[in-house]
């Protein structure tokens, strides 16, 4: 073999080596979260279905609209816990709440109504999670918030917790709509201090 052709041959190699590892990076990279936040701010929150269907990110037409209209709904569970289902269904989409999932709110948050609050800007254990209105909140992805096709983890900040929250969603691809799967963020927070024999 000519000192040409090991030349020609050498750089076809280390061609092919170079389109591959392009090619690789892509396919990692793609849906991929590249730690990403978006704020929301509402006036109010929604007494009902209707009202909720009203607001601009009822479109559902990104996960994290979705999140934070999950969040500003959870809102709603001490005054109308029906009704919160009724909203959650519809952010469900094809799916609704299960009768493990009713469950699993009632008890999440009997008598500590403060957890979905506590997502919002100036709520503190100190104020008892009163948040600042209008009310504002921020949803984060990471990384790995896209690794799956078709589904999305994405994080919330807790003024009562050390580590985020999270929600997972679900794209429905006949509509480019994101719909609730599953609440994951409710777990203990810290107590309001009012509430708190430590404090």
């Amino acid at each position: 073999m000519s000192f040409f052709d090991s030349l020609k041959r050498a750089a076809g190699s280390a061609l092919k080596k170079e389109a591959a590892k392009a090619v690789d990076d892509a396919v990692q990279s793609v849906g991929k979260g590249k730690n990403r936040s978006e704020t929301f701010t509402f006036a109010a929150i929604p007494e009902d279905l209707a009202q909720l269907q009203a607001l601009p990110e009822a479109a559902l037409d990104s996960p994290f609209k979705t999140t934070a209209l999950t969040v500003l709904v959870l809102c709603r569970y001490e005054q109308d816990p029906e009704g919160v289902i009724r909203m959650l269904d519809f952010l469900k989409g094809p799916g609704e709440v299960s009768p493990y999932e009713k469950q699993f709110l009632k008890e999440r948050l009997a008598g500590k109504y403060y957890k979905p609050f506590s997502f919002f800007q100036g709520a503190t254990p100190a104020n008892g999670y009163v948040p600042t209105t209008p009310y504002t909140i921020t949803v984060h992805e990471n990384p790995y918030s896209f690794d799956n096709d078709g589904w999305a983890v994405l994080w919330l900040q807790s003024s009562g917790a050390d580590h985020m929250r999270q929600i997972k969603l679900r794209k429905k691809p006949s509509t480019g709509q994101w719909f609730l799967s599953e609440i994951q963020c409710l777990s203990d927070i810290r107590v309001p201090v009012a509430e708190d024999p430590w404090a």
